[in-house]
């Protein structure tokens, strides 16, 4: 904490004022990611990536009901999408002309994800998912616990 305190003392006397991203940037304080940046790179299998926000975030009992219900919603799409290229066309087209349409910032990592997974191991996730959904709302405790190790278990399956 002296330390920390030291940063912030020696930035403080270059300035009139400091604003609290400036701290957060000198402290190196970690902030929440995205839920949805989460549920995105598990589902790309960038573990790296995917450890790194686990270990940064502070989820609640709440925000793993939202990872859940994202996760399910993406998988329901990764499952159309993956329909339609098994019908024999493109993935390029099948994801322009994909309704909802998808934003441009998030078509890479959806052709990740649907490189990396095929539609049985969508199917097979979107069941474990329905199940560890009945499993977080039962045991709200440690539903970080349960949630965490869903993560790594995908993340390691997904390896092997």
């Amino acid at each position: 904490l002296k330390n920390e305190l030291g940063k912030i003392s020696n930035f403080c006397q270059q300035k009139v004022s400091i604003e609290i991203d400036e701290i957060l940037k000198l402290t190196n304080l970690s902030s929440n990611y995205n839920l949805s940046e989460l549920v995105d790179h598990c589902l790309a299998n960038n573990k790296k990536q995917t450890i790194n926000m686990l270990n940064e975030n502070k989820q609640s009992s709440e925000d793993n009901i939202i990872l859940i219900k994202t996760f399910l919603y993406k998988l329901k799409r990764l499952q159309k999408l993956q329909s339609r290229i098994e019908d024999k066309k493109s993935l390029d087209m099948v994801i322009s002309s994909f309704k909802p349409s998808i934003f441009w910032k998030d078509k890479d990592i959806i052709k990740k994800q649907l490189k990396t997974m095929k539609l049985g191991q969508i199917k097979t996730m979107i069941r474990i998912i329905n199940n560890l959904e009945l499993d977080v709302k039962k045991h709200s405790q440690i539903s970080n616990q349960i949630t965490n190790n869903f993560i790594y278990e995908s993340l390691d399956q997904a390896n092997n």
